[in-house]
């Protein structure tokens, strides 16, 4: 460290810590909430409203017989038995109708994620599993004759029912622990101020600072004059302290946010719960009054059997009973609409909010897209844009933040704007230079087209005279084909005659054989047939004769051929020679 340096390292600028950073444990409570409030059940409850009305049932308004509800639910137990490690089969064909014994294993592995050394007992387990929803708080009746035949079509949805009520439980129990551990034992040693934390104070800084000081010092006294190494490795300890102290701040951030989260949603909880109970009240004032109803029923009908009426009196008493039957119809259909009415109301409040946490998180999304959260970033200028969530703020609130960001956006609006017009300036300056380029460049372009046209015109010259010299050449190869078969059919003609007159000729040598064998025999007996040898001498004269004629036609008319095929083997020739020069 050089010595002119008088300044604290304690003035180095330190990293902003992000306040509001999102922590996935402020969100998880909220989302188990309402996917426990969608599935129509809870955890177990003391007040009266688990029981509407005394001993009677409640009516399950979950659509548990629609189909596209049941894959739902069927979806649903699939990932919570595949991501938490269940150990039997488990498809979606089997959970549309699975056995007694498939349902048990499921049962067991859900109910012991609650109770790790949760067993099935080996008998009466019809009655069992019952017994152990309704100890849970399951507010719905499930039947042991159900129990035997859990994959028939009108049990399953309702036994399907009772176990995604179990994964809703069995999730928040999860939450609620997590919630004990997060919540159980926080640290209060750091010292936070307006969301800055001064990691200079306290025993540890003070050591470093003070083991430094005496480092330096010596040898300062040693003659030397700078402390590079000694500054790196101060600079080194002190960053590492700052990160545990931050590391420590942001985790108190979180627990501020989250407590503030779990009273907004305890101040949630109580508000529905007082609507519960109003409806409560509603219903067994109701109740009372339809028991009062029956029990002046029951007095009329004993009244009835034991006196005697009047046609009229019977007339006038029926008249009374269907009044009071469609007095009792009404209450009973006021009371169903009184509770859906209360259940929409909660499903609306829940998706409203969800509704404001969805477009909140988009808003602050966009914001540090456009670098305006947090007020450190590059384009805040030192202001606050973020929209802190907080359930239980009015509408005013709500309109004042509106206020101070719009303003602030306006500003930065201007601002942005008038970047806008100077880079605007810009960009037409730079289109002018662009534009001269253009017009250079058109002028060049217009020579290269001219360049172009000449270039395409000698191609085309080109070609005009490639395609006369291919038809000379195609009009001398048919030339030359014509010549080729004339020649074939010449030489095929000459084959032919000259097989003509073989065979002739062969025929006469044969004729000639015959006549001498004749001829012989008729020498033989020339004593006896004078008259017949002179004949037969006469025409083997003629014989002769004939033989003579056709030796002198065959020769003539080999030479005739032999010469014509020569005359064409010499045109041919001459024929090539002449392709050949060209």
């Amino acid at each position: 460290m050089n010595r002119a340096q008088s300044s604290r390292l304690s003035e180095m600028p330190m990293r902003v810590v992000d306040s509001n950073r999102t922590s996935m444990v402020y969100t998880t409570p909220k989302r188990l909430y309402c996917g426990h409030r969608a599935s129509g059940a809870g955890m177990p409850r003391n007040s009266s409203i688990g029981g509407f009305g005394g001993s009677e049932k409640l009516k399950d308004v979950r659509p548990l017989h629609d189909k596209a509800f049941v894959q739902q639910c069927v979806r649903q137990l699939s990932e919570f038995l595949s991501e938490n490690g269940f150990l039997g089969s488990v498809s979606t064909k089997m959970l549309q109708s699975p056995s007694t014994k498939e349902f048990l294993k499921m049962f067991e592995f859900i109910y012991s994620q609650l109770d790790n050394t949760f067993q099935l007992p080996t008998s009466k387990v019809e009655e069992e599993v019952p017994r152990l929803l309704k100890d849970m708080g399951y507010p719905f009746a499930i039947s042991k004759s159900s129990m035997y035949s859990v994959g028939a079509p009108h049990t399953w949805p309702l036994v399907l029912g009772a176990l995604i009520w179990l994964i809703d439980t069995v999730k928040i129990y999860w939450c609620m622990s997590r919630e004990e551990l997060l919540f159980s034992d926080f640290s209060d040693d750091m010292n936070i101020d307006d969301g800055q934390m001064n990691i200079e104070d306290g025993p540890e800084y003070n050591k470093m600072f003070l083991d430094y000081t005496v480092e330096t010092y010596g040898k300062y006294l040693q003659g030397a004059d700078t402390f590079e190494d000694e500054d790196e490795v101060h600079f080194h300890k002190l960053s590492k302290n700052s990160l545990k102290r931050i590391q420590k701040m942001e985790l108190q951030a979180d627990l501020k946010k989250l407590q503030s989260f779990r009273s907004s949603m305890e101040a949630l909880k109580s508000s529905m719960e007082a609507k519960a109970l109003e409806v409560t009240d509603e219903q067994e004032a109701a109740g009372h009054q339809l028991e009062s109803l029956k029990q002046e029923q029951e007095r009329l009908q004993v009244v009835l059997k034991n006196q005697k009426f009047t046609p009229a009196d019977v007339e006038r008493i029926n008249r009374e009973k269907n009044e009071l039957q469609q007095t009792i119809s009404s209450l009973s259909k006021s009371l169903e609409e009184a509770e859906q009415h209360m259940w929409n109301e909660e499903i609306a409040v829940i998706k409203a909010k969800e509704k404001a946490e969805l477009k909140l998180t988009e808003y602050h999304k966009l914001a540090r897209k456009l670098k305006l959260i947090p007020a450190s970033a590059e384009n805040a200028c030192g202001h606050d844009y973020e929209i802190r969530a907080n359930l239980e703020i009015g509408p005013s609130t709500m309109v004042q933040y509106k206020t101070q960001v719009m303003v602030r956006l306006r500003d930065l609006i201007g601002n942005v704007e008038e970047e806008a017009s100077q880079l605007t300036n810009q960009k037409l300056s730079v289109e002018e230079s662009i534009e001269q380029v253009n017009c250079n460049l058109l002028d060049k372009s217009n020579d290269l087209k001219q360049l172009r046209e000449n270039i395409r015109k000698l191609d085309q010259q080109v070609e005009q005279d490639m395609e006369e010299v291919a038809r000379d050449e195609q009009k001398w190869a048919e030339e030359l084909e014509s010549l080729e078969n004339h020649r074939k059919l010449l030489e095929k003609n000459v084959n032919i005659g000259h097989d003509k007159a073989v065979r002739e000729l062969k025929a006469a040598q044969q004729q000639y054989h015959l006549v001498l064998q004749e001829t012989n025999e008729e020498r033989r007996s020339v004593a006896n047939h004078l008259t017949s040898a002179i004949s037969i001498a006469a025409e083997h004269l003629d014989m002769v004769e004939l033989n003579d004629k056709v030796k002198r036609a065959l020769s003539k008319a080999t030479e005739e051929d032999t010469a014509e095929l020569r005359r064409l083997q010499d045109m041919s020739k001459a024929f090539i020679a002449k392709a050949q020069s060209l």
